[in-house]
């Protein structure tokens, strides 16, 4: 009974390799030395990322991309508010619509002059 495997080699790699596929000690050298060279950047790659500095400005590069998206929204949404009172207080010519202007002040007079008053009263 033959031993699976038997006739064949393993490499460094792990993957196995027929006898007549052997390789020399000189493929192997620079096989483990290509192999230094790509652990030695990932190392460093590696290191690079869990530096502190990288962490800390990739945490604020995030935040900053979180304020500009918010501050961004929030930007569409006031001009979508100004434009929609906007459009209620003026016509599409473009002149004020007095029907409403009028009111409006009015109440906002209203509530000024009894706030006055309220204050005059709570400092006597």
């Amino acid at each position: 009974m033959e031993c699976p495997g038997a006739g064949r080699a393993q490499d460094d790699g792990g993957s196995a390799v027929s006898d007549a596929e052997a390789r020399t000690p000189a493929q192997i050298e620079a096989d483990i030395k290509l192999r230094r060279v790509r652990l030695a950047e990932t190392l460093d790659e590696i290191g690079v990322r869990v530096h502190p500095k990288t962490v800390i400005g990739d945490a604020k590069a995030k935040a900053a991309s979180q304020v500009d998206q918010t501050l961004g929204r929030a930007y569409v949404r006031v001009n979508r508010v100004v434009t929609d009172v906007r459009g209620r207080f003026v016509g599409e010519d473009g002149r004020p619509r007095l029907e409403r202007i009028v009111p409006v002040a009015l109440v906002v007079v209203g509530v000024v002059g009894v706030l006055t008053i309220s204050t005059r009263r709570g400092k006597n």
